[in-house]
């Protein structure tokens, strides 16, 4: 991501019993008797680093699993590792794309191993906030005009006699570095070091009032306990992050974030295939998900469950016609 920036053959038909796959971090994938009537292959999917791709991946495969009798293995890995599982016929799927436009047309219009395979139904969107406190104690710091004015409120230790920028995971794609640049800014990246330390941060500078700005994206549970506040940039037009070290402008919107899957998974597995392309839901849904898996500490399998039994009219539109 950002936010803004795993493997295995196809299984023959089994009988009733449960069957066990054992993903690349050690975590078992168990079919149902009900879904191993019917298996539909092996499907490899790869996990991204931030709870909202782990939310698509947890009702991806409990569907699969359960309805589909499909075999589902995990790997976690990085977004650009990730693609090059296409080649390799280590990953089939990608279940949350953020652009990428570079990593697409190697492996999708070059190497021609990957396709599109259409909108999550989800919209993304990346930019820099800071809590609301700030936003109401200095109201015209959402203009970017004005970021460097502030920035002495945000130096720390780690920025030096610059303004701090907080990212997260250093693995997510962004642009930050390009922006400071290219808006001549008196600020440094400074990385969290993940997505659940990014949050922390943001949570902890809205309670004890503390200048924080950072590096943010949407969808995100989080937004919904903490209404962070957007930093106006200068809007995206085409060709303003052309030149990747000196940026003019805000992230681009990502409209309809979309899924990858690798063009084998179409032989291997043609009803996991249909699935895939067939699933879409709303931020509302994939923020419910993640929120039972952050904030409710269950497990991927137990949040997936919760959210399908309340939701069979939308996933029943998922399965492919026999």
């Amino acid at each position: 991501m950002k936010l803004h920036v795993r493997w295995a053959p196809a299984v023959a038909a089994v009988a009733t019993m449960g069957m066990l796959a054992l993903t690349a971090c050690g975590e078992k994938v168990q079919q149902t008797p009900q879904a191993s009537a019917q298996p539909c292959g092996t499907v490899n999917i790869a996990i991204n680093p931030w709870v909202g791709y782990e939310a698509n991946v947890a009702v991806v495969s409990y569907v699969l699993k359960n309805k589909l009798g499909c075999t589902v293995v995990h790997k976690d890995l990085k977004e650009e590792v990730s693609w090059q599982g296409f080649a390799s016929g280590s990953v089939d799927v990608i279940l949350e794309n953020w652009g990428h436009a570079d990593l697409a047309k190697t492996y999708i219009t070059d190497k021609k191993v990957a396709i599109d395979a259409g909108s999550t139904g989800v919209d993304g969107i990346i930019g820099w906030y800071v809590p609301p406190w700030m936003a109401e104690q200095y109201p015209d710091i959402t203009d970017w005009n004005n970021l460097n004015k502030y920035a002495d409120l945000f130096k720390t230790s780690e920025s030096g006699d610059k303004g701090q920028l907080l990212d997260g995971d250093p693995s997510f794609v962004t642009s930050d570095e390009g922006i400071i640049n290219g808006l001549a800014l008196n600020y440094k990246v400074v990385y969290a070091g993940s997505e659940a330390a990014l949050i922390e941060a943001f949570r902890k500078a809205e309670q004890n009032k503390t200048p924080l700005i950072g590096y943010f994206y949407s969808p995100q549970w989080f937004l919904n306990e903490v209404a962070l506040v957007h930093v106006n940039l200068p809007p995206w037009t085409e060709g303003c992050d052309a030149d990747a070290t000196k940026i003019t402008c805000d992230y681009a919107p990502y409209n309809d974030l979309n899924k990858i899957i690798s063009k084998n998974l179409e032989d291997k597995a043609p009803k996991a295939a249909q699935f895939i392309k067939n699933f879409t839901w709303t931020a509302e849904d994939q923020n419910a998900v993640a929120n039972s898996i952050t904030n409710e500490n269950m497990s991927r399998e137990d949040a997936a469950k919760t959210w399908a039994d309340a939701n069979e009219a939308k996933w029943k539109p998922w399965i492919p016609a026999s």
